[in-house]
């Protein structure tokens, strides 16, 4: 026979617990009324996450439902995968997914090292008039709108009276119809792409490479290092942990090529090389004749899970192999 013996220091005492937590609240409304001014400045964007981000998960249940609007969502029959199904089985399915993929890989790989390489090359320049320039001249770019951006790329790329196919034609080379042809369509939005956001891009390395400590180059430099050298054991390293970071949350939009820029720049002759998930579901979900709302959300809701889940196994690796992560 056993006999337990209950030991009183184990139990729970009612009267220690509510103290205890009387006193934490009272921390609490300490440290919310000395901060209040921090709490107020983030409470704007909280709510922006909330309303604009949160609350549309609800949308969500489109995709497994045959909404109709004057039913609403609750009241539209469930159908399951359905639409996603539908989606695998189509013959859109392979052309989609294998341009949103070849643009955004060709995005990320040419797109990602111009930005460090621009940012240690600034940081090594003393003529500040000539480094101020370089900055000025590299991010305007950004700030033009997409539809002006193709605007110029499309007066420029003219098959007829655009500057490049005149400079072609000064040295005797017959131009081609570069917005037309599919096989141009790719490098053209890439390029085009890293020409306007290299030097807003390079921001974040220029201010990770200021943080580095001079010392180090100061000792380098007595030891004979060249800038070369400098840049490789020195800067590279230096700002390796931020790189890392931007690279995770691009590879989580590597699906999120765009939208406004692939669908001013598509026309009839292009299209087998232009149409990505993006501009798919804008079809199939507004510009169609028969919207169909479910479909349009199962694709869009597709993209968003395997960007997550490419964000994750991304974050990992990073995480695994010593880098910096996310979380």
């Amino acid at each position: 026979m056993q006999v337990s013996v209950s030991n009183p220091t184990s139990t729970s005492n009612p009267a220690k617990t509510m103290k205890v937590k009387e006193g934490l609240l009272t921390r609490l409304a300490r440290n919310f009324k000395d901060r209040w001014q921090l709490y107020l400045l983030i409470l704007l964007p909280v709510l922006y996450l909330i309303v604009f981000k949160y609350v549309p998960m609800y949308g969500a249940l489109i995709a497994f439902k045959n909404y109709v609007p004057t039913k609403g969502i609750w009241g539209s029959e469930w159908v399951g995968f359905k639409y996603f199904i539908r989606f695998f089985n189509s013959y859109d399915f392979i052309r989609v997914m294998k341009n949103t993929l070849v643009l955004s890989f060709y995005s990320l790989a040419a797109g990602f090292p111009f930005p460090i390489l621009l940012a240690l090359c600034l940081n090594f320049v003393q003529n500040q008039f000539f480094k101020k320039t370089v900055q000025m001249i590299t991010y305007a770019p950004h700030f033009i709108s997409v539809v002006v951006m193709v605007g110029i790329i499309l007066q420029i790329l003219d098959p007829r009276v655009g500057l490049v196919s005149t400079l072609l034609r000064a040295i005797g080379i017959e131009p081609a119809n570069w917005i037309g042809d599919p096989a141009w369509f790719s490098h053209i939005f890439v390029w085009s792409g890293i020409w306007q956001n290299v030097g807003f891009s390079c921001i974040v390395y220029l201010a990770a490479l200021a943080a580095i400590d001079p010392s180090l180059h100061e000792a380098a430099v007595v030891d004979g290092a060249s800038k070369l050298r400098r840049m490789w054991h020195i800067d590279l390293p230096g700002i390796m942990p931020v790189a890392t970071i931007l690279l995770i949350m691009s590879t989580g939009h590597v699906l999120d090529i765009g939208f406004e820029k692939i669908l001013l720049m598509q026309n009839p002759l292009n299209m087998s090389a232009s149409e990505v998930i993006d501009t798919f579901v804008y079809k199939v979900g507004l510009a169609s004749t028969a919207i169909n709302y479910s479909y349009s959300s199962a694709i869009g809701l597709f993209k968003s899970v395997i960007s997550l889940i490419l964000l994750v196994l991304v974050n990992r690796f990073a995480k695994k192999v010593g880098q910096t992560s996310l979380w």
